[in-house]
């Protein structure tokens, strides 16, 4: 299916660091940009709900409202080729008009979308256990786009373009912000993770890991 080696994926792997300041007279394309947004569109999640979208925040007016609120990204507003945000479903529901709506866009008949719901509501309900709260809802969503994160930043390093992953904001304030610009309806959704991209400006520090043996535990 592919030429890609081991070798140039781990080589990939390695490359990749949280990248805190950016080169700002190297900007990454555009075309390059769209080929990472087409890796998170592509990256799997519970149940295919996709629970996500993804808010290409390149306005430097509204870049600079978040500065002050946004420690862990504030020596890259300025120079980050991209700012990404990502979003989180609030009230995923296995009743919810969200997932009606998902399943009629896979092209369900009413009598799989009712027997596909029923299985929903059972995995929502006790296997994962997150009904009792729109905060567990939350959380469930916002884990789902981790997986797009990863899928980007890794994709991107492959291509030799940087990025770092951001938790480092006052959360409330960011929505706030962002919400008020009309960037997105705070009812339906919520920031779960921010990412920037862009090419470093200078090496990153070594790269550490815990050994393998520290991680990984074989039951045979």
């Amino acid at each position: 299916m592919s030429n890609i080696t081991k070798q140039q994926v781990l080589d990939g792997f390695y490359f990749r660091a949280a990248t805190r300041r950016y080169d700002p007279l190297k900007r990454v394309s555009r075309e390059d940009f769209e080929y990472i947004l087409e890796l998170a569109r592509l990256s799997p999640s519970s149940v295919g709900s996709e629970p996500w979208k993804f808010l290409v925040l390149q306005n430097p007016e509204l870049r600079q409202q978040l500065k002050p609120v946004s420690w862990g990204m504030a020596t890259q507003l300025d120079d980050a080729s991209y700012l990404l945000v990502i979003l989180a479903k609030k009230n995923a529901r296995y009743d919810s008009d969200f997932f009606r709506q998902g399943l009629l866009r896979r092209g369900l008949n009413p009598e799989q979308i009712s027997k596909t719901l029923a299985r929903y509501q059972q995995f929502q309900a006790t296997d994962i256990d997150v009904l009792d709260s729109e905060r567990a809802l939350f959380d469930w969503t916002s884990k789902q786009t981790y997986i797009a994160l990863a899928n980007m930043m890794s994709g991107a390093a492959l291509i030799g373009i940087d990025s770092c992953p951001i938790e480092g904001f006052n959360y409330a304030e960011v929505n706030r912000i962002l919400a008020e610009n009309g960037a997105f309806d705070a009812e339906e959704w919520g920031v779960s993770v921010m990412v920037t991209f862009g090419y470093r400006a200078k090496a990153p520090n070594a790269k550490y890991r815990k050994p393998i043996e520290d991680v990984v535990t074989w039951i045979e």
